[in-house]
């Protein structure tokens, strides 16, 4: 039977040790042209070292004006390359395999970290961001595409795109804040075009064994679920990415749509067709006994976020006793130093409501 502890096989790629996926977390953490810090290297490393099966970065921007937060990394330029060599190197010589999420924040990008004003699908007045033009789309394809092979030639093990959580490619796909006229509009097929594109463009420039995964999300920021598990299935069973990531904020919820109420939303994601691709999940997974029944309930990896905040090394302390008991929230800021947060991304936990005690 499958377990935690069990290994995990991609069609492409190295294998992961176990099911455990450090989850990308903002922490804020790296410079503020994106370059890689002591802070970020040592907060990403010390999970790796803590036994995570897989370790993905936070969300990093691939071009400057989709800057999302301050202290956010990057992957949009050659200077961000020695970083990223060096961060992948440490993560794999644990046994860790390595990822970089890749991100843009788009309408989500404050005008005033990124020095003009943001850029959406279309003219939003809400965040005084600006329409792409067809070409500026066409760009930011190409743009993820580079940033993929970027963090291919620094030396990590493959990527994922955050289509998840209102940021750029999540406002292609809303129906609402998307009205395009042009390819990238209207229908649903439309919508999803960008990622598509994306990762075509990753799959033709990169090499045959580099993974790729793709994050969704099936609720908030004007997503619906009958067009999200459409297009899980679509990806799953196309043979192009390795593992799809939905961001279910919490894994054990009913829909908030009425009509699908009364099963799990994990569920209507645990029955499509995979293909060879592998699925998991994130979303309020805190003790082992709640990893355990996620799997169990038909994922085929589990990702971690608070819970590997607070504890570096939950996979390592699953395994020497798997009904270990998580610590509580909230955490004091002496403990989290010890995890490896610097007191940057101390501070930024601490505007989670109850996370850190004052």
């Amino acid at each position: 039977m499958t377990n935690l502890l069990s290994p995990l096989s991609f069609s492409r790629g190295p294998d992961m040790k176990n099911r455990f996926m450090l989850a990308p977390l903002t922490n804020s953490q790296s410079q503020e042209d994106g370059t890689m810090t002591e802070e970020e290297f040592h907060w990403l490393t010390k999970r790796a070292e803590g036994g995570f099966g897989l370790t993905m970065t936070c969300a990093a921007h691939v071009q400057a004006i989709g800057k999302g937060f301050p202290g956010q990394m990057g992957v949009w330029s050659n200077d961000h390359t020695e970083g990223l060599s060096r961060l992948a190197k440490a993560i794999n010589a644990e046994g860790s395999v390595s990822i970089a999420q890749l991100h843009h924040a788009g309408n989500r990008s404050p005008a005033e970290l990124i020095g003009e004003a943001p850029v959406c699908p279309s003219d939003d007045p809400e965040t005084g961001a600006r329409a792409l033009s067809n070409a500026e789309v066409k760009t930011l394809v190409q743009d993820f595409v580079e940033a993929a092979v970027r963090c291919e030639q620094a030396g990590f093990d493959g990527v994922e795109l955050h289509g998840a959580h209102g940021y750029i490619l999540c406002q292609f796909f809303s129906p609402e804040l998307n009205k395009r006229t042009d390819e990238y509009g209207g229908s649903m097929e439309n919508r999803f075009r960008i990622l598509f594109e994306i990762i075509d463009g990753i799959r033709s420039r990169c090499h045959p064994e580099y993974q790729l995964g793709v994050r969704l999300s099936p609720e908030r920021f004007d997503m619906r679920l009958a067009e999200i598990t459409q297009i899980a299935e679509q990806l799953m069973t196309g043979g192009t990415i390795d593992f799809l990531d939905m961001s279910l904020w919490d894994v054990f919820k009913e829909p908030s749509e009425k009509e699908f109420k009364g099963r799990s939303l994990m569920s209507y994601f645990t029955e499509l067709k995979r293909g060879t691709c592998k699925l998991g999940a994130a979303g309020k997974i805190r003790t082992p006994q709640e990893a355990e029944e996620a799997l169990q309930a038909g994922l085929d990896w589990i990702m971690l976020g608070r819970a590997a905040i607070v504890h570096h090394n939950f996979p390592k302390l699953y395994e020497e006793n798997s009904r270990f008991v998580p610590m509580e929230n909230p955490v004091t800021r002496e403990h989290l130093a010890k995890e490896g947060l610097s007191p940057k991304f101390v501070h930024y936990m601490a505007s989670w409501k109850g996370f850190v005690a004052e």
